[in-house]
């Protein structure tokens, strides 16, 4: 018999019709007439009751029907006696698939702490908390691409193995095939990378931007997403070593709508979620954070703020005057730390923010430099409970002005020629951005650490699974 998927079983009618499900049990109760088995199959945060009439199921036959086994159940569907749920199946025949013995299955109890969930990562989107997650996880990737397509903008695949490093901090995973045991070195005693598989250093790309870039001086616009890797010793909530960047790059564009593409696309997103995760989002609202669905409400109906760096530090001295605590400090010049970021969003202004024209130290090389010399056009947006969610800027396209911070910089270019073409060969203003895919991710459901977003994270001495 059809399979029907959990999801569409509980929208029909229940008048009996003869259905099949097919998942895992999620709990079996009774009593010495009845049994009743919750099962769930993925599609939905829902489970389906299924009853079963002991007079026809005699305990032998369900006795393997624990937590965690895996069945097919079919059955007429029928209106529930019960409250909780609006149909239920009345079993007539019973196939168990997969049992899970009661004394090893880690997922018994109720009330397991995320920090052991990660460790048993490949059982934990059986919960229902990280079955919503993942669900809403995929939701969030349609919607990124049906907003970009919508827009006309191109999807384009960005190398992940790279001679370059975008953000010049050199932090990256190298890719090699030699023998680690047994290098061969230069006159200088550096690592000869002649008789590597690509004949050079290479490493996981850091970010598709720059390549980026390259596309959208052709295809006009154009939007990256993918995985990129950071190999930043950072043990913190929110950081992990692999991760996913949406990264559109846009020809002809300015600084102001660059600020409202960015407020554009991530309203579109969030509104997707409350359209498209409903039930999902309901759960998280009452068990993960109270306050989510208000929070994502709040973000599609209000104008986000738009105000420079420097405007931010006055206010947040100003701050510092009045009273407030911060742990790290906060002058001009200085790198915004996260609790500068939130105090700006949650407390001063209380909703998001789009900081614009930070000092050009703090900032990436390929960013257009400002007539005051001392800023540039970089557009960050901040978010309640993340800080940054996004950063971007208006992108340098003067060849000598490029080269310039470059040398000031000192900047090895000799593997990116090929970059500093697109300024050598018509040369088009253009801007773009990166959301970290992950921190999206928090802020839509309301987790608290970016290792619970993402189905297997890889972080400092874990890359397990």
């Amino acid at each position: 018999m059809k399979r029907t998927e959990i999801i569409n079983a509980l929208q029909l009618a229940g008048e009996g019709q003869l259905i099949n499900v097919r998942g895992w049990v999620r709990s079996r109760r009774g009593n010495k007439n009845v049994s009743f088995i919750a099962l769930n199959d993925g599609s939905t945060i829902k489970n389906i009751q299924i009853v079963v009439d002991l007079a026809n199921f005699p305990e032998e036959q369900l006795k393997p029907v624990t937590t965690g086994s895996c069945i097919s159940a079919t059955g007429h569907l029928v209106a529930s006696q019960g409250s909780g749920q609006a149909v239920e199946i009345q079993l007539t025949e019973l196939e168990v698939y997969g049992t899970a013995d009661p004394e090893q299955y880690p997922l018994q109890k109720k009330g397991l702490s995320m920090e052991y969930l990660r460790t048993i990562a490949h059982l934990r989107p059986r919960t229902n908390t990280f079955g919503a997650v993942f669900r809403i996880r995929h939701n969030m990737a349609m919607a990124i691409h049906q907003y970009f397509h919508e827009h006309g903008f191109f999807y384009f695949h960005t190398p992940i193995i790279t001679a370059s490093d975008c953000e010049g901090a050199g932090q990256m995973f190298q890719v090699t095939t030699k023998n680690l045991y047994n290098l061969k070195k230069d006159e200088e005693g550096k690592i000869d990378y002649s008789d590597d598989f690509f004949g050079k250093q290479t490493s996981l790309t850091v970010s598709g931007q720059l390549e980026g870039e390259l596309a959208a001086m052709a295809l006009g616009k154009i939007y990256t997403f993918g995985p990129t890797f950071r190999a930043e010793n950072s043990n913190t909530p929110r950081h992990l070593a692999e991760f996913w960047m949406i990264e559109p790059e846009v020809a002809f564009i300015q600084k102001d709508e660059l600020m409202d593409l960015e407020e554009d696309f991530i309203k579109y997103c969030v509104r997707w979620a409350l359209e498209h995760c409903k039930d999902d989002l309901e759960f998280l609202n009452q068990f993960v954070d109270k306050g989510l669905i208000a929070r994502l409400e709040s973000i599609i109906k209000t104008d986000f703020v738009r105000l420079t760096y420097t405007e931010g530090i006055n206010i947040l001295q100003e701050a510092i005057k009045n009273g407030k605590k911060f742990e790290f400090p906060c002058t001009w010049g200085d790198d915004l730390a996260s609790e500068h970021e939130r105090y700006l969003v949650e407390e001063h202004f209380n909703k998001p923010v789009i900081m614009s024209d930070y000092p050009k130290d703090i900032k990436a090389f390929y960013m257009k430099i400002n007539e005051d010399d001392k800023t540039v056009q970089g557009t960050d947006v901040l978010f309640p409970q993340i800080g940054e969610i996004i950063g971007g800027s208006v992108r340098e396209e003067s060849l000598d002005k490029l080269n310039a911070e470059i040398e000031r910089r000192d900047i090895p270019m000799k593997d990116m020629w090929w970059y500093l073409d697109t300024r050598r060969f018509g040369a088009a203003p253009h801007a773009g951005f990166g959301l970290g895919f992950e921190r999206l991710m928090l802020f839509v459901t309301g987790m608290q650490n970016i290792r619970d977003v993402i189905p297997f994270p890889r972080t400092p001495k874990t890359a397990e699974f």
